[in-house]
């Protein structure tokens, strides 16, 4: 059974209220001046139908939900968060969108731009997951912070919401000492006393290694996570094996593995020893789900669906 945030209450209330500044933003961008088309529709009150194009999982309905509500349109969802919805006949009726038709034009590609790529990074998120753990993985698949500036927090909620771990949200959440940080401080323990001094006990340090020695070194120093970077995947079960054993009731600490992971060779790292996955597959090129808006002409609507 694939355990979730989901599960446990709606991923609402976990977005801070910056989302609304970010989508302000993201609306000026798309209408910096005049708006000729908006002039041309006017605002008479109007209905339309988000269509669902492509199976995948739906993600971002909190940020498609505030682009209408700042152009004065209301959203009616026919599906929850996280639903899997699969297309028949072309196309499934998603959601109902009221409102002038001005601001359902206004915010039409800003909010099915937000919401492809959001439902693409849990698409991707929830195959991979479903993969790891049909192949015994109980551990920890996360994303990385390899994501596109200024939609961070878009494309790490559509972790969430395909059920991955969001990992470190960013340089403030956890300290994690790469190649670069060792080789500017000297050593991969002065690196790991400097962080503890200055991250106090509430912060985690994570040390990412390219040896069984360098691990030995992050342990003994106090790390909490080492991470195993670009191991292949025979070596990673070799080199688990071998620090769990000799560190077993000594230390306590996780491993986890990241560098090249894909839905193709991700099963191969996987053994009893490796507590977390770690990937930028999951969000980076991911396919994006495809959506569209359509004003409803007459009395068409789109029927409602449930998933």
């Amino acid at each position: 059974m694939l355990e979730m945030a989901l599960d446990h209450g709606a991923l609402d209330f976990i977005l801070p209220a910056t989302i609304r500044t970010s989508v302000t933003a993201w609306l000026a961008e798309d209408t910096p001046s005049f708006d000729v088309g908006g002039f041309v529709v006017g605002s008479d009150l109007r209905t339309a139908t988000l269509w669902g194009k492509s199976s995948g999982i739906v993600a971002g309905i909190p940020f498609f939900n505030e682009v209408f509500n700042q152009v004065g349109c209301t959203v009616e969802w026919h599906v929850r968060e996280g639903s899997h919805i699969q297309v028949h006949a072309g196309k499934t009726a998603l959601a109902t969108v009221t409102g002038p038709a001005n601001g359902l034009l206004a915010g039409e590609r800003v909010a099915l731009n937000i919401l492809a790529r959001c439902s693409g990074v849990a698409t991707a998120s929830r195959q991979l997951l479903v993969n790891v753990r049909s192949a015994g993985f109980k551990g920890t698949l996360a994303g990385t912070r390899k994501t596109t500036p200024g939609f961070r927090l878009v494309e790490k909620y559509g972790m969430l919401v395909g059920g991955a771990d969001t990992h470190r949200m960013d340089l403030s959440t956890m300290t994690m000492l790469k190649d670069n940080h060792v080789w500017s401080r000297g050593s991969i323990t002065d690196a790991v006393k400097a962080a503890k001094a200055a991250g106090g006990f509430s912060l985690k340090i994570e040390v990412e290694v390219q040896s069984e020695e360098q691990a030995d070194e992050a342990i003994a120093a106090g790390a909490d996570i080492i991470m195993l970077d670009n191991f292949t995947g025979a070596g990673v079960k070799v080199a688990a094996r071998s620090i769990k054993e000799r560190w077993a009731g000594k230390k306590n600490f996780l491993l986890e593995v990241s560098g090249g992971l894909t839905a193709d060779n991700a099963e191969s790292y996987i053994c009893n020893d490796v507590d977390i996955l770690s990937t930028s597959s999951i969000h980076q090129g991911v396919r994006t789900v495809d959506f569209s808006l359509k004003i409803n002409v007459g009395n068409e609507s789109g029927p409602e669906v449930s998933s």
